[in-house]
C-alpha cells in the first residue's frame, strides 16, 4: 500500500518531466544593437493580435531577422502565419527575410499577400518596392514607394528615394520616347511622352518634344495645345513660340503667326534667328494682306488690272509715297462712291499719280495698258526721288531704244523712265507695246520694284 501511493508522485514527475522534453522550445528574442537590414520596414502588429502565439513568433521572428540569423527568423514566422493564416504582418517580414537572401522575386508574392490582407500597409508597400528595384521594374517599384510615403508620411529616406526614382523613371521615358521618335515609331514615342508629363506635369520642354511629334503625326490640333501649354509654363520657350508660328502660317492664321514669331524673338537670339525675322516679315504682309478686300487678294490672278486695281496697289505698297501736296479736284470724283477701292483711288488721285478724266470720272473699271502702267510709275518714281535724292535724273535722262516707241510718241518719256528703273521691262525684240493690257501679276510686280527703290520693302 505503501509503494502504490509513493508511485503516484513518481509518475506525475515522470510525466511532467515527459511533457517538458516534448514541448516547442521557446527561442528568446535576440537582443538587436544594430540592425543588419535598418532599410527593412518593421511591419505594425494590429491591436487585434497583440499578445497573441502569431505576435509573439512574429516579435521573435524580426528580431532574429536583424540579427543576421535567417534560418531561425523563418522557423518562427512561418509559425507565427502557420498559427495564424490571416496574420499579414508575418508574411510581410517573410517577403523582407527572402530579400535578406537575395531572392527579390521569392519576396513579391509575401508582399502581395500582405497587401491584399491590409491594403494600404506601408511596410509592406515599402518591400514591395524594394523587391521590384532589384528586379529593374523601376516605374512600378516608384509607384509602391509613393504609395508607401501616402500611407505614411514619416517615412522621410523613402520620400527622398522616390524624388530619386521620379528623375531616373521620367529619363528613362525621355530616352523611350526620343529613340522611338528615331525610330518613327510615332504612337509609341507619344504615349512615352504622355507618360512622362504624367510624372512631371510642370516640365515645359515634355510638352514641346510631345507637341513635335504629333506635329510629325498630323495631329496638329493637339499640337497646338501642347506647344501653347509649354508657352505657359515657360513664356521664354522661344522653340515652342516659333513652332506654333510654323503651324499658326500653316492654318493661314497669319496674325496669329505673327505674333508667335514676334515673342520668339523677343525671347532670346537662336541659331535660326534670321529664319524666324524673314518668317515674321512675310505673314505681317499675309496678314496685312488677309485684312484687305477680296477684290485686292484677287488682283494677283486678274488677267487684266482694272484703274480701281491699280490705285488699290499704289495705296496699299506705296501710301508713304502718296503724303504730301494734294490736288483739290479728287473731291469731285463722281464714279467711286461705295467702290471697295474708292479710299485707294481718292488718295492716289490727290497726290497726282493717277488722274481723273476730264468729266471727273475716275473709270475704275478701266483696264490699264502698258502706256498708262509707265505713266503712273514715272510719277511715283519722281516721289521715290523726292526720298532718296540722285536717282530721279539718271532715270529721266536716260534715252531708252524701243523697237515701237518712237522718242517723240507721247509715252516715251515715262515709259524710258519706267524702263531704265527696273521697274518695267521690255517684251521681245525690244518692244514695250504701250497699248497692251498689264495683268495684275504684272502690275504687282512693277509696284513691288518700286517700293523696294523707295525702301519701302
Amino acid at each position: 500500500m505503501a509503494m502504490r501511493r509513493s508511485a503516484g508522485p513518481a509518475l506525475c514527475v515522470a510525466a511532467v518531466l515527459l511533457a517538458g522534453a516534448c514541448a516547442p522550445k521557446t527561442v528568446p528574442a535576440a537582443a538587436v544593437t544594430a540592425p543588419r537590414f535598418p532599410e527593412f520596414i518593421r511591419p505594425a502588429v494590429p491591436a487585434s493580435y497583440a499578445e497573441t502565439r502569431a505576435a509573439q513568433g512574429f516579435d521573435r521572428g524580426w528580431a532574429l531577422l536583424q540579427s543576421g540569423d535567417l534560418e531561425m527568423a523563418e522557423r518562427e514566422l512561418e509559425g507565427a502565419l502557420t498559427a495564424v493564416p490571416a496574420f499579414y504582418p508575418a508574411d510581410t517580414a517573410l517577403g523582407y527575410l527572402a530579400l535578406a537572401r537575395k531572392h527579390a522575386e521569392a519576396a513579391l508574392p509575401h508582399f502581395d499577400r500582405a497587401l491584399a490582407r491590409h491594403q494600404g500597409d506601408a511596410a509592406a508597400l515599402v518591400g514591395q518596392g524594394q523587391a521590384l528595384l532589384v528586379l529593374s521594374r523601376t516605374a512600378d517599384a516608384l509607384a509602391a514607394f509613393e504609395a508607401a510615403v501616402t500611407a505614411d508620411p514619416s517615412l522621410v529616406d523613402v520620400r527622398r528615394r522616390v524624388d530619386v526614382l521620379k528623375f531616373q523613371v521620367l529619363e528613362q521615358g525621355l530616352s523611350r520616347a526620343r529613340a522611338a521618335v528615331g525610330a518613327g515609331r510615332l504612337d509609341e514615342a507619344i504615349a512615352a511622352y504622355v507618360d512622362a508629363i504624367r510624372r512631371s506635369p510642370d516640365s515645359p520642354f515634355l510638352y514641346r518634344e510631345l507637341a513635335g511629334v504629333e506635329r510629325k503625326k498630323g495631329d496638329v490640333d493637339t499640337a497646338l495645345a501642347h506647344f501653347r501649354k509649354a508657352i505657359a509654363l515657360d513664356p521664354a520657350d522661344a522653340a515652342s513660340s516659333a513652332q506654333l508660328g510654323e503651324i499658326l502660317e500653316e492654318q493661314r492664321d497669319f496674325s496669329g503667326a505673327a505674333r508667335a514669331y514676334a515673342d520668339a524673338l523677343a525671347v532670346e537670339p537662336s541659331a535660326d534667328r534670321e529664319d524666324i525675322v524673314r518668317r515674321l516679315e512675310a505673314v505681317r504682309t499675309r496678314a496685312d494682306l488677309a485684312r484687305l478686300p477680296v477684290d485686292y487678294r484677287a488682283i494677283e490672278r486678274a488677267n487684266q488690272l482694272t484703274r480701281a486695281d491699280l490705285a488699290a496697289l499704289i495705296g496699299v505698297r506705296l501710301g508713304a509715297l502718296l503724303e504730301g501736296d494734294a490736288r483739290g479736284d479728287a473731291a469731285l470724283i463722281t464714279d467711286i462712291r461705295g467702290h471697295w477701292a474708292a479710299t485707294w483711288i481718292t488718295a492716289v488721285a490727290r497726290a497726282g499719280v493717277m488722274e481723273p478724266f476730264s468729266n471727273h470720272a475716275f473709270q475704275p473699271r478701266t483696264v490699264v495698258q502698258r502706256a498708262d502702267l509707265a505713266q503712273a510709275a514715272a510719277r511715283l518714281l519722281a516721289r521715290v526721288d523726292a526720298r532718296r535724292p540722285g536717282q530721279a535724273q539718271a532715270w529721266a535722262s536716260a534715252r531708252t531704244r524701243f523697237a515701237d516707241l518712237p522718242p517723240g510718241h507721247l509715252a516715251y518719256p515715262a515709259a524710258s523712265m519706267a524702263v531704265a528703273a527696273g521697274v518695267m521691262r521690255t517684251v521681245g525684240e525690244n518692244s514695250f507695246q504701250p497699248s497692251r493690257a498689264v495683268t495684275g501679276a504684272e502690275g504687282i510686280d512693277a509696284i513691288g520694284r518700286i517700293a523696294a527703290l523707295a525702301g519701302l520693302r
